[in-house]
């Protein structure tokens, strides 16, 4: 069960380095764990000492003629190369929505316009939308004059209008773009 384990996660990555053991090429090009060459040579004597140095012999370039291998810490290797690659990745940005009716209360247009600003600020877009159901329908500038304001108050400081409020069918909606 665990072999499978494993080998889903090399598929889905890089492929994994051989180590020590798994190294099967023979003469081998080491290159020493403070960067120096250490020549060609057996695999065997490259094992040796890397043991001798308490360290791991690593393939960096399996493919080459003949293979490199480096002496270094394994374990060190790849948690830096962890390190680097969750770094290099970039936040997605996503659509958050807001809903609000004309008969939302002050407090909690408040409340849903802090949370709008907290998407902003995390780099996602924020749809603000106007939902009218049975009568309100006959107040529809009601909602305008609201939704207006909620825009006014996100583009103040922390985003900028992206799609102005536009009307379909029961709502009107709107989408806000962080700075």
């Amino acid at each position: 069960m665990k072999i499978a384990v494993d080998r889903r996660n090399q598929r889905n990555s890089e492929p994994a380095n051989l180590i020590n053991d798994q190294i099967k090429a023979s003469p081998v090009r080491v290159i020493g764990s403070d960067g120096e060459q250490l020549g060609i040579l057996p695999t065997k004597e490259a094992l040796a000492k890397a043991n001798e140095a308490g360290l791991d012999l690593v393939a960096v370039a399996p493919d080459a003629k003949p293979p490199v291998c480096r002496i270094m810490d394994y374990g060190k290797f790849r948690y830096e190369k962890s390190k680097r690659s969750s770094k290099s990745k970039q936040h997605q940005t996503k659509l958050k929505e807001i809903r609000v009716r004309p008969k939302t209360g002050e407090h909690d247009i408040d409340f849903k316009v802090k949370q709008a600003i907290g998407f902003l600020k995390h780099k996602d877009k924020v749809q603000v939308t106007m939902l009218f159901r049975g009568r309100e329908m006959a107040h529809i500038d009601e909602g305008q004059k609201i939704i207006e304001t909620i825009v006014e108050r996100l583009c103040e400081e922390y985003g900028k209008l992206e799609s102005p409020p536009s009307r379909q069918a029961r709502r009107i909606s709107c989408t806000v773009a962080p700075k």
